[in-house]
Protein backbone atom coordinates (compact mmCIF):
# COMPACT_ATOMS: atom_id res chain seq x y z
CA UNK A 1 0.00 0.00 0.00
CA UNK A 2 0.74 3.56 -0.53
CA UNK A 3 1.10 6.21 2.43
CA UNK A 4 1.83 9.69 1.70
CA UNK A 5 3.28 12.26 4.38
CA UNK A 6 2.08 15.71 3.45
CA UNK A 7 3.89 19.19 4.01
CA UNK A 8 2.65 22.54 2.32
CA UNK A 9 0.76 20.58 -0.57
CA UNK A 10 3.68 18.26 -1.48
CA UNK A 11 4.06 14.81 -0.91
CA UNK A 12 6.65 12.72 0.43
CA UNK A 13 6.28 8.67 -0.17
CA UNK A 14 7.54 7.00 3.11
CA UNK A 15 6.94 3.22 2.24
CA UNK A 16 5.29 0.75 -0.15
CA UNK A 17 4.39 -2.53 1.23
CA UNK A 18 1.19 -4.31 1.08
CA UNK A 19 -0.53 -4.85 4.35
CA UNK A 20 -1.05 -8.38 4.19
CA UNK A 21 2.81 -8.97 4.34
CA UNK A 22 4.30 -6.11 6.68
CA UNK A 23 2.47 -3.43 8.89
CA UNK A 24 2.45 0.09 7.70
CA UNK A 25 4.89 2.89 8.54
CA UNK A 26 3.85 4.89 11.75
CA UNK A 27 1.69 7.87 11.57
CA UNK A 28 -0.79 9.85 13.45
CA UNK A 29 -4.00 10.06 12.96
CA UNK A 30 -5.56 13.68 13.65
CA UNK A 31 -8.64 15.16 15.83
CA UNK A 32 -9.89 18.72 14.15
CA UNK A 33 -10.19 21.75 16.99
CA UNK A 34 -12.11 24.59 15.15
CA UNK A 35 -13.71 27.85 16.50
CA UNK A 36 -16.95 28.67 16.55
CA UNK A 37 -18.00 27.13 20.65
CA UNK A 38 -18.90 23.67 19.29
CA UNK A 39 -17.29 20.98 21.27
CA UNK A 40 -14.33 19.82 19.00
CA UNK A 41 -13.45 17.78 21.82
CA UNK A 42 -16.48 16.01 22.68
CA UNK A 43 -15.44 12.77 22.11
CA UNK A 44 -11.28 13.41 23.61
CA UNK A 45 -10.66 10.77 26.01
CA UNK A 46 -10.89 7.67 24.06
CA UNK A 47 -12.90 7.65 20.92
CA UNK A 48 -9.69 7.93 17.92
CA UNK A 49 -7.59 6.09 20.52
CA UNK A 50 -9.99 3.49 20.61
CA UNK A 51 -10.15 3.30 16.72
CA UNK A 52 -6.79 3.14 15.97
CA UNK A 53 -6.00 0.43 18.35
CA UNK A 54 -8.83 -1.88 16.54
CA UNK A 55 -7.27 -0.74 13.49
CA UNK A 56 -4.15 -1.93 14.28
CA UNK A 57 -4.84 -5.33 15.69
CA UNK A 58 -7.42 -6.36 12.79
CA UNK A 59 -5.82 -4.42 9.75
CA UNK A 60 -2.63 -4.97 10.74
CA UNK A 61 -1.79 -1.20 10.83
CA UNK A 62 0.80 0.59 12.68
CA UNK A 63 -0.79 3.66 13.49
CA UNK A 64 0.55 5.89 16.50
CA UNK A 65 -1.19 5.14 19.69
CA UNK A 66 -1.32 8.65 20.67
CA UNK A 67 -3.75 10.89 18.61
CA UNK A 68 -2.50 14.57 17.71
CA UNK A 69 -4.94 17.61 17.98
CA UNK A 70 -4.44 19.81 14.95
CA UNK A 71 -6.12 23.43 14.34
CA UNK A 72 -8.36 24.02 10.73
CA UNK A 73 -5.46 27.01 10.22
CA UNK A 74 -3.05 25.41 11.30
CA UNK A 75 0.46 24.06 8.85
CA UNK A 76 0.69 21.05 10.77
CA UNK A 77 -2.74 19.98 9.07
CA UNK A 78 -0.33 18.22 6.64
CA UNK A 79 1.00 16.24 8.46
CA UNK A 80 -2.12 14.07 9.31
CA UNK A 81 -3.41 11.95 6.62
CA UNK A 82 -6.41 11.55 8.06
CA UNK A 83 -8.03 13.97 10.45
CA UNK A 84 -11.23 13.59 12.62
CA UNK A 85 -14.08 16.04 13.08
CA UNK A 86 -17.18 16.55 15.66
CA UNK A 87 -19.13 17.72 18.01
CA UNK A 88 -23.01 19.23 18.98
CA UNK A 89 -22.58 22.29 17.91
CA UNK A 90 -21.38 25.71 15.72
CA UNK A 91 -18.64 25.22 14.19
CA UNK A 92 -16.75 28.88 12.48
CA UNK A 93 -13.89 29.01 9.96
CA UNK A 94 -12.27 32.32 8.74
CA UNK A 95 -11.02 32.77 5.44
CA UNK A 96 -7.66 31.30 6.23
CA UNK A 97 -8.49 28.39 7.97
CA UNK A 98 -11.14 28.01 4.91
CA UNK A 99 -8.18 28.07 2.38
CA UNK A 100 -6.07 25.95 4.24
CA UNK A 101 -8.36 23.45 4.69
CA UNK A 102 -9.12 23.11 1.01
CA UNK A 103 -5.16 22.94 0.36
CA UNK A 104 -5.27 20.33 2.63
CA UNK A 105 -8.31 18.47 1.01
CA UNK A 106 -7.23 18.73 -2.97
CA UNK A 107 -3.83 18.18 -1.97
CA UNK A 108 -4.66 14.86 -0.70
CA UNK A 109 -5.63 14.87 2.66
CA UNK A 110 -9.20 13.63 4.32
CA UNK A 111 -12.08 14.80 6.88
CA UNK A 112 -13.95 12.29 8.80
CA UNK A 113 -17.20 14.33 10.09
CA UNK A 114 -19.34 12.20 12.59
CA UNK A 115 -22.31 14.81 13.30
CA UNK A 116 -22.30 14.10 17.68
CA UNK A 117 -25.85 15.44 17.23
CA UNK A 118 -26.57 19.04 16.83
CA UNK A 119 -23.76 19.75 14.35
CA UNK A 120 -25.29 19.13 11.01
CA UNK A 121 -26.96 23.05 10.33
CA UNK A 122 -23.68 24.20 11.16
CA UNK A 123 -21.04 22.27 9.83
CA UNK A 124 -22.32 22.16 6.15
CA UNK A 125 -22.30 25.56 5.23
CA UNK A 126 -18.74 25.80 6.14
CA UNK A 127 -17.97 22.94 4.17
CA UNK A 128 -19.59 25.04 1.17
CA UNK A 129 -16.85 27.47 2.16
CA UNK A 130 -13.98 25.24 1.49
CA UNK A 131 -15.59 23.67 -1.58
CA UNK A 132 -18.27 26.10 -3.09
CA UNK A 133 -18.37 24.26 -6.05
CA UNK A 134 -19.24 21.25 -4.43
CA UNK A 135 -22.17 19.61 -2.51
CA UNK A 136 -22.32 16.82 0.06
CA UNK A 137 -24.12 13.65 -1.71
CA UNK A 138 -25.11 10.60 -0.60
CA UNK A 139 -23.02 7.91 -0.85
CA UNK A 140 -24.67 4.86 -2.31
CA UNK A 141 -24.84 1.54 -0.89
CA UNK A 142 -22.44 -0.29 -3.33
CA UNK A 143 -19.38 2.75 -2.17
CA UNK A 144 -16.25 0.91 -1.91
CA UNK A 145 -16.01 2.54 1.43
CA UNK A 146 -19.31 0.51 2.94
CA UNK A 147 -17.25 -2.71 1.63
CA UNK A 148 -13.97 -3.08 2.72
CA UNK A 149 -12.74 -5.36 5.68
CA UNK A 150 -16.02 -5.76 6.83
CA UNK A 151 -18.95 -5.52 4.80
CA UNK A 152 -22.07 -2.80 5.38
CA UNK A 153 -24.54 -3.79 2.67
CA UNK A 154 -27.27 -1.47 3.95
CA UNK A 155 -24.57 1.35 4.33
CA UNK A 156 -23.66 3.03 8.04
CA UNK A 157 -24.67 1.04 11.18
CA UNK A 158 -27.12 3.29 13.21
CA UNK A 159 -25.21 3.48 16.97
CA UNK A 160 -27.06 6.40 18.62
CA UNK A 161 -30.93 6.81 18.27
CA UNK A 162 -31.14 10.46 18.25
CA UNK A 163 -33.67 11.35 16.14
CA UNK A 164 -34.89 7.62 14.93
CA UNK A 165 -33.72 8.69 11.56
CA UNK A 166 -31.90 6.42 8.99
CA UNK A 167 -28.14 6.84 9.04
CA UNK A 168 -26.29 8.50 6.12
CA UNK A 169 -23.29 8.61 4.63
CA UNK A 170 -22.50 11.80 2.88
CA UNK A 171 -18.98 12.68 0.92
CA UNK A 172 -17.44 15.32 -1.28
CA UNK A 173 -15.81 14.33 -4.27
CA UNK A 174 -13.07 16.79 -5.96
CA UNK A 175 -12.23 15.37 -9.12
CA UNK A 176 -12.96 12.14 -8.61
CA UNK A 177 -11.41 11.70 -5.71
CA UNK A 178 -13.74 11.43 -2.04
CA UNK A 179 -11.97 13.90 -0.04
CA UNK A 180 -14.34 14.01 2.78
CA UNK A 181 -16.61 11.66 4.47
CA UNK A 182 -19.69 12.72 6.72
CA UNK A 183 -21.27 10.17 9.01
CA UNK A 184 -25.20 11.65 9.76
CA UNK A 185 -27.26 10.47 12.26
CA UNK A 186 -25.24 7.31 12.76
CA UNK A 187 -22.51 8.70 15.76
CA UNK A 188 -19.72 6.78 14.61
CA UNK A 189 -17.26 8.66 17.19
CA UNK A 190 -19.82 7.91 20.04
CA UNK A 191 -19.72 4.13 19.31
CA UNK A 192 -15.98 4.11 19.11
CA UNK A 193 -15.84 5.10 22.88
CA UNK A 194 -14.68 2.98 26.12
CA UNK A 195 -18.35 1.59 26.94
CA UNK A 196 -18.23 3.46 30.68
CA UNK A 197 -18.60 6.61 28.30
CA UNK A 198 -21.96 6.30 26.66
CA UNK A 199 -23.25 2.31 27.78
CA UNK A 200 -23.33 1.50 23.90
CA UNK A 201 -23.97 -2.13 23.88
CA UNK A 202 -21.01 -4.62 22.56
CA UNK A 203 -22.62 -4.94 19.46
CA UNK A 204 -23.02 -1.31 18.35
CA UNK A 205 -19.97 -0.51 19.60
CA UNK A 206 -18.08 -3.53 17.20
CA UNK A 207 -20.27 -1.74 14.31
CA UNK A 208 -19.10 1.18 14.87
CA UNK A 209 -15.26 0.51 14.78
CA UNK A 210 -15.52 -1.97 11.85
CA UNK A 211 -17.11 0.95 10.36
CA UNK A 212 -14.55 3.17 11.24
CA UNK A 213 -11.85 0.58 10.38
CA UNK A 214 -13.43 0.20 6.93
CA UNK A 215 -13.34 4.52 6.21
CA UNK A 216 -9.45 4.14 7.25
CA UNK A 217 -8.43 1.05 5.35
CA UNK A 218 -10.19 2.89 2.53
CA UNK A 219 -8.26 6.25 3.18
CA UNK A 220 -5.09 4.63 3.78
CA UNK A 221 -5.08 1.13 2.37
CA UNK A 222 -6.47 2.49 -1.25
CA UNK A 223 -9.66 1.16 -0.50
CA UNK A 224 -10.92 3.26 -3.54
CA UNK A 225 -9.58 0.33 -5.68
CA UNK A 226 -11.38 -2.32 -4.68
CA UNK A 227 -14.11 -3.57 -6.56
CA UNK A 228 -17.62 -2.56 -5.64
CA UNK A 229 -19.74 -6.12 -5.54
Amino acid sequence: MYFYRMKKGLFFLLAAALVSFSPAPTYKLGLLKYNGGGDWYANLETSLPNLIEFCNKNLNTNINSEQGIVEVGSPELFNYPFIHMTGHGNVVFNSQETENLRNYLISGGFLHISDNYGMDKFVRPQMKRVFPELDLVELPFSHPIYHQKYDFPNGLPKIHEHENKAPQGFGLVYQGRLVCFYDFECDLGDGWESYEVHKDSPEARQKALKMGANILQYVLMGGDKKSKP
